[in-house]
């Protein structure tokens, strides 16, 4: 054998001890049943084990008698050795249990807590800081000034019209319009009388008699 290709061998060799004793802690850990798919999913990613050197890790920790090996059908599951492991009474697991459940509920506490916690701080984060409440206090200060020169400004104008004087004007302002839509109905009556016997076009007769439409002149007759 060359000094490569032992040093290769060496190589392997280390892999597939660390590669079993992790797996081994693992089991012995979590002290319930694997497959070997299930332990390389669980190691892959952390400690970058191949399938392949997991289920021949597996295998060998069978065969050695570290784990224990049940076959379903087709499929393997691994298992550590229960004898390595202290019994325990019926009033230890009993007091075990007892004291799961009062961590359970201490859990549980400091979950709802957590919730609390965090949707204040959802609420402090969404709210603004005193630098920005100043900021802000002060740029309102500024608009307010502002509205009141306007309103000074406009109560002491000289232009201002009273109610009666307004209402007049609005009032004014239908009648001509009504008289705008009336005359402009009888123009259009007539010319439409005349265009029966007249040989050319509208726009023709328009042009001729010298008529000057709303629409030449880009107006429209505002609503009442």
């Amino acid at each position: 054998m060359t000094s490569t290709k032992r040093v290769l061998h060496v190589g392997a060799r280390k892999v597939q001890t660390n590669g079993m004793a992790l797996i081994l802690d693992y089991l012995n850990e979590k002290n319930r049943p694997y497959s070997a798919q299930d332990v390389f999913g669980n190691l892959q990613k952390q400690h970058g084990l191949g399938k392949t050197a997991v289920v021949k890790a597996m295998e060998q920790l069978a065969q050695e008698g570290k784990i224990k090996e049940k076959i379903y059908g087709k499929q393997k599951i691994y298992f550590a050795d229960q004898a390595q492991f202290t019994e325990v009474s019926e009033a230890d697991l009993k007091a075990m249990d007892t004291r799961v459940s009062e961590l359970s509920t201490k859990v549980q506490a400091v979950t709802q807590d957590c919730r609390q916690l965090e949707t204040e701080l959802k609420q402090l984060n969404s709210s603004l800081t005193t630098a920005d409440m100043m900021s802000e206090i002060q740029q309102l200060k500024a608009e307010c000034s502002g509205y009141h020169e306007r309103l000074e400004k406009i109560k002491s104008a000289t232009n201002h019209i009273t109610p009666e004087e307004k209402e007049k004007v609005y009032k004014d302002r239908n009648i001509y319009v009504k008289e705008w839509k009336k005359r402009k109905r009888l123009a259009s009556d007539m010319i439409s009388a005349i265009l029966e016997g007249y040989p050319k076009s509208k726009k023709q007769f328009l042009a001729k008699a010298g008529v000057e439409t709303d629409e030449d002149c880009k107006v429209a007759v505002p609503s009442t």
